[in-house]
């Protein structure tokens, strides 16, 4: 089936009855990003989360899913709310995924709150990504809407998971993911659609190590002989692995931090660097990530020795077949709808690189239009809440009938 008659297997009317239903709930839906986006859940605001879970799961439920919250077995961050839709049409078995957390410190909805001004949305995740959890909350009941009944679901079955911990790389919510998608023949990631409009067909992947370099103290004036400097290796580090940047094609290497000694007058016996490493081959990045740890044991300072502890690892999402298919189709319903739509590659990771990554046809950006993340500037384009939110209930639909499965 070619991506253009794929396209065709929803009609006019069903386009129209989707874009009507989606329309009608735009104002309910400006209300609840307002409610959403006044709420403080940063990662580590485990309150400010639970509550955004809480509101997000009764949501669910309304839409007839069957609802769990799953606690982080650390206890320090929010819930994972896993929702599950049974579907009484067979077909393929669907994933989508949102996260609820941000990047912003308690009070800052209480100094930035919720506002439309030019026809932009402000706040703290407004774009990152309360707006796109609520695309995927409103396309559901638009496609419900639209065909009222029993049988309104296009898939066998459908997990919608939010996540409460994607901006520290979904640590807890991560297992979930895993075993949701390794169940799933499609997913759909919610993150914002680029600030051109892109949708997300590739991503970087991502390993964040932490090097802890050991060293010996020593007084610095009396007998300085007696120390091994963890800074001076440290530094070695750095100059090296600053030289990976750009050895392989799009990977980046990324000393961040940085930090070793108690005093100046004491030969450090410590130090460590926290780094970022991006590539978007799995192959590249693991040739980084080995020249990396090849540093780390080289001994340029007699006796100093570093150990690493990974912090982070998300394999890179490349695009596969089925991926893009999914993008084609998109592309062909974009212009049932009268706007053309691109998709584009970013450097960012998302929950996307661990569904692409065990090989589930995926797409990303399917949120509407918005820029400026995590910045004070976020914002959202208000008139693209509705096209997007249309595109990505259509693309359900579309994908469900033709049953794109794992084998695209």
């Amino acid at each position: 089936m070619t991506p253009s008659s794929a396209a065709t297997l929803v009609t006019d009317p069903e386009i129209a009855a989707i874009r009507e239903a989606v329309e009608a709930a735009l104002p309910r839906y400006l209300d609840e990003l307002a409610t959403l986006v006044n709420v403080d859940c940063g990662s580590y605001t485990k309150d400010g989360v639970n509550e955004v879970a809480g509101w997000t799961g009764a949501a669910l439920i309304a839409l007839g899913a069957r609802v769990e919250r799953l606690a982080d077995p650390n206890g320090r961050l929010g819930d994972t709310v896993v929702a599950t839709l049974q579907g009484s049409r067979g077909g393929p078995r669907a994933l989508l995924i949102g996260h609820m957390d941000t990047v912003f410190d308690p009070g800052t909805a209480t100094a930035r709150p919720f506002h439309i001004e030019g026809g932009r949305a402000y706040g703290p995740g407004v774009t990152d990504m309360k707006s796109g959890l609520l695309a995927g909350l409103h396309a559901l009941a638009a496609l419900r809407a639209a065909a009222p009944g029993a049988d309104w679901l296009p898939f066998s079955r459908l997990v919608f998971i939010a996540n409460p911990d994607e901006e520290i790389g979904s640590p807890s919510s991560t297992p979930h993911v895993r075993a949701a998608a390794q169940q799933s023949d499609v997913a759909f990631v919610l993150e914002c659609a680029r600030a051109n409009g892109d949708i997300v067909s590739a991503r970087k992947g991502t390993v964040d190590l932490r090097l802890a370099v050991h060293g010996r103290a020593a007084h610095a004036g009396v007998e300085p002989e007696k120390g091994r400097n963890a800074i001076l290796a440290a530094a070695h580090q750095v100059i090296a692995i600053q030289a990976l940047d750009g050895r392989w094609p799009g990977v980046t290497c990324n000393v961040g931090v940085i930090a070793g000694g108690t005093r100046p007058n004491v030969v450090a016996d410590s130090a460590t660097l926290e780094v970022d490493l991006r590539s978007p081959s799995r192959a590249d990045l693991e040739a980084a990530e080995a020249e990396v740890r090849a540093i780390a044991a080289a001994e340029v300072v007699p006796d100093v020795t570093t150990t690493i502890e990974e912090m982070g690892r998300h394999w890179p999402m490349e695009t596969s077949p089925g991926g893009a298919r999914l993008v084609e189709l998109a592309v062909a319903l974009a212009g049932r709808l009268g706007f053309d739509l691109h998709d584009a590659a970013t450097g960012g990771a998302s929950d996307a690189n661990t569904t692409a990554g065990l090989g589930v046809p995926t797409l990303d950006g399917l949120g509407p239009i918005g820029g400026n993340d995590h910045a004070p500037g976020e914002y959202l384009e208000v008139d693209s809440i509705g096209p997007r939110t249309t595109l990505l209930a259509l693309l359900l639909l579309t994908v469900g009938r033709e049953g794109l499965s794992r084998r695209g």
